[in-house]
């Protein structure tokens, strides 16, 4: 397995996790946003020519005070920087085998990457209703949702993780 920046060539027509707004982003969206728009970079997890998985992330901040208050005592009280982990999926041929695992992985190095070149207290994931489980299990913890989804568009999960806990986990 190879995981490495979306290429324009990279045939992402076959792709299909079984989430129809993440596959549709996938196809449609994330080569504008990463070669057009410049406002997201999507990272995917190769197996021979096929895209087994991808993860789209992005900078961003959180509020201070949306942070879970055991989080917030020794940061300042304005917004923060934040990876933001805006997506991750695996082909449902894929499931099983370590693909979200290595995704996930890579997006904690690259918020390592960006805590000493820029600073950055943590990563900020849009879990998909269902996959809380996922990320709790790394250590995120749940966010308050400050708008509401619907049963056709359900909103993400958010879950933060901190960069104490992530700097922990690699050096284990």
């Amino acid at each position: 397995m190879e995981i490495r920046r979306l290429q324009a060539e990279d045939d992402r027509s076959q792709f299909q996790s079984g989430h129809p707004e993440l596959d549709r982003f996938f196809h449609q969206y994330a080569g504008q946003n990463q070669f057009k728009l410049h406002i997201g970079v999507t990272y995917v997890a190769v197996e021979g020519s096929r895209i087994a998985g991808y993860m789209t992330v992005a900078p961003g901040h959180i509020e201070i005070e949306d942070l879970p208050a055991s989080l917030r005592k020794k940061l300042p009280a304005y917004p923060i920087p934040v990876l933001r982990l805006a997506r991750l999926a695996v082909d449902h041929s894929a499931r099983g085998r370590g693909f979200g695992k290595e995704l996930l992985r890579h997006a904690l190095r690259l918020a390592v990457h960006m805590a000493q070149d820029f600073g950055c207290p943590g990563v900020l994931a849009d879990a998909k209703p269902g996959a809380e489980n996922f990320y709790s299990a790394y250590g995120f913890v749940h966010m308050e949702a400050l708008e509401g989804g619907s049963d056709a568009r359900p909103q993400p999960v958010t879950m933060f993780l901190s960069m104490s806990v992530i700097i922990r986990a690699m050096s284990n």
